[in-house]
This record gives structure tokens, sequence and C-alpha cells, in this order.
């Protein structure tokens, strides 16, 4: 499970980008992805699963 801070998300469209502790790495997060609720600059825990387009957040989870 990787953690990361929420860039950016847009409730009204439903996707946002996580950036990946460590590495700084953005990953794309889509609504169907969330196990919470999300908002910028929430802290994270999640999956990485292979989408259409590369790399995507699942199974995201706002920390403590």
């Amino acid at each position: 499970m990787k953690t990361g801070t929420v860039k950016f998300f847009n409730n009204t469209k439903g996707f946002g980008f996580i950036t990946e502790d460590g590495s700084g790495t953005e990953h794309f997060v889509h609504v169907s992805g969330l196990i919470d609720q999300i908002n910028e600059n929430d802290n994270v825990s999640y999956d990485l699963k292979e989408g259409k387009r590369g790399l995507n957040a699942v199974d995201v989870r706002k920390l403590p």
C-alpha cells in the first residue's frame, strides 16, 4: 500500500490526482476508486491498478 497527498480532486467531475510520498509521482484517481471521500491536501493510502491510460490509484483511504 502506498501513501501520498491529494494534489487535486474535483468532486463534480469525479477525478483528481494524488502525489506519492517519496517519489513525487502523480497518480490519477477516479471517484470509483475511493473508499473514503477525499479533498485537496488530504493524506491518503492507496493501491495502484492498471487502467485504460496507465496506473490509477484505487482503494483510496483517508489517513487520520
